[in-house]
């Protein structure tokens, strides 16, 4: 387990260093002026000062790092302060980290696809479910052998893990299922998913059926990249609006210890299955730093927004008050999550 976290450390730690690396190359990118790239939170292990006057520094704590560009926090005269760039650039800047994840996610999601053995469609090959005479079912709930599962509600299918998240959303028995069927669409009404609970609450249960496998080949490696990550930003946002409108329970949610945990079990069944978790983290990562959060990147772009509308900055101090306010609530959050994590692996 102390490797495991030893590695969690590591990867973690190229997880962030890939966000502040975007930042701080877009940043440059519009010749702004950057006081400190720091991996790392507390008290400084190591710093340099290179001759651009960027102080390059690594820290005790392995829970983050940043990029301080100047005019951030406060007003700057510098011209090359963050403040006195156009608010498209500033808007680039503040995006950038997030998108770097996403791209690393991408690039690990292309790994996983081209060396999986085998790339599973939405065709229906089989059912694991039995008719009240105990033979294997050709039919369920108005699916058939053969269909293709294109749309779950207002959800479009275009892979596996489309279908998987959709599928165990889907709740009761008033549900619209979408199919090719010889080669038509054909719509299945009032369609009932098996059911199991999960951290004290009933979702869909997507694995009634055997997926047929599909070939393999560029287009459908790059096919199945693309989506898959697509996919998993879905999730993410959806996720988080399950959680906050109930459908889905806070117990679903980990924070380091949670995820040290799963990384740790993962591991033990193989590279592909952690390589696809770490995935799905540092996508998860980049768009929940999106979210219209006061101390995320996605606050301070909701912030330029309302510059844009009003036609002038919010008060400084009044954005520093928000921002560390919501950085407060973030942490106790964590707090809140990582001792739920550790009474849960004592449990």
């Amino acid at each position: 387990m102390i490797i495991t976290v030893l590695i969690s450390i590591i990867l973690f730690g190229i997880i962030i260093f890939i966000h502040e690396l975007g930042h701080f190359l877009m940043a440059r990118r519009f010749n702004v002026t950057v006081d400190e790239f720091s991996i790392g939170m507390g008290p400084k292990l190591v710093s340099k000062r290179a001759s651009s006057g960027t102080v390059y520094s690594l820290r005790l704590l392995p829970i983050g790092g940043y990029v301080n560009l100047a005019g951030e926090d406060d007003y700057s005269n510098d011209p090359n302060a963050i403040n006195n760039k156009p608010k498209f650039q500033r808007f680039l800047i503040l995006v950038s980290g997030a998108l770097m994840n996403i791209l690393l996610g991408l690039l690990m999601m292309l790994l996983c696809v081209s060396f999986s053995q085998n790339l599973y469609s939405n065709t229906i090959e089989s059912f694991l479910v039995l008719t009240p005479d105990n033979t294997q079912a050709t039919e369920y709930n108005g699916l058939q052998i053969g269909d293709t599962i294109i749309k779950i509600n207002d959800n479009h299918i275009n892979v596996r893990y489309d279908y998987v998240f959709a599928a165990m959303r889907a709740k009761g028995n008033e549900n619209t299922i979408t199919v090719l069927r010889n080669g038509k669409r054909t719509v299945i009404e009032n369609f009932s998913f098996p059911t199991t609970v999960q951290n004290g609450m009933e979702i869909g249960n997507p694995s009634f059926f055997i997926p047929a496998v599909k070939s393999k080949n560029i287009l459908t490696v790059l096919h199945d990249t693309v989506f898959q990550t697509f996919s998993v930003v879905k999730m993410v946002i959806y996720s988080v609006f399950d959680i906050i409108s109930g459908n889905f329970s806070p117990q679903a949610v980990s924070g380091p210890v949670g995820v040290v945990s799963e990384i740790h079990e993962t591991a033990r069944i193989g590279l592909l299955p952690l390589l696809f978790l770490m995935s799905m983290i540092t996508i998860n990562i980049g768009v929940f730093n999106l979210l219209p959060f006061p101390a995320l990147d996605g606050g301070r772009i909701f912030f330029l927004l309302i510059e844009l509308i009003m036609g002038r900055p919010m008060n400084r101090k009044v954005e520093t008050y928000i921002n560390i306010t919501g950085l407060a609530v973030l942490f106790t959050i964590m707090i809140l999550i990582t001792f739920k994590d550790i009474f849960s692996l004592f449990g």
